[in-house]
């Protein structure tokens, strides 16, 4: 037996019943040309910080790479300093590998505002509510599909 689902009023979030959130689909429409512009403008903000994150973290990886000494790249385990400096640059690493990921998302966006295509869900066709994109405007899926990949 499943709980009485209450419609919720336009912009609200509703519970599906299976431990989710959705938007009602009354939200879900074709965005206007303002819209688009607004998203295409901070996905562009967006790119060009990443970009530039992940040009800071090479060069800040690579100064890090040239002031090593031979101690610090040495394999003793009783070395402290090179596993230290290890752990720094798997963290570095991550946090460029995240960006690039994101990068290529906002990307993706982009492209897809090229083609005429942003706002609409590239799994079912649907429009994504124009509340997923205030919060993700990369986002190409809309929550139902999203949450099932």
């Amino acid at each position: 037996m499943g709980a009485a689902r209450i419609r919720p009023s336009r912009g609200e979030l509703f519970h599906t019943g299976e431990g989710r959130l959705s938007f009602p689909s009354a939200m879900a429409r074709s965005l206007a040309k303002t819209t688009i512009k607004k998203y295409q403008s901070e996905l562009e903000e967006e790119r060009d910080r990443l970009v530039s994150v992940i040009t800071e973290h090479e060069k800040e990886m690579e100064d890090a790479r040239n002031s090593e000494t031979a101690a610090d790249r040495s394999s003793d385990p009783e070395n402290a300093d090179a596993g230290s400096m290890r752990l720094e640059y798997a963290k570095e690493l991550s946090i460029e590998r995240n960006a690039a990921d994101l990068l290529h998302k906002v990307e993706h966006a982009l492209r897809r505002i090229k083609s005429g295509d942003y706002g609409v869900c590239e799994v079912c066709g649907e429009a994504i509510p124009v509340a997923r994109l205030e919060v993700l405007p990369y986002a190409t899926m809309c929550v139902t599909c999203a949450s099932k990949s």
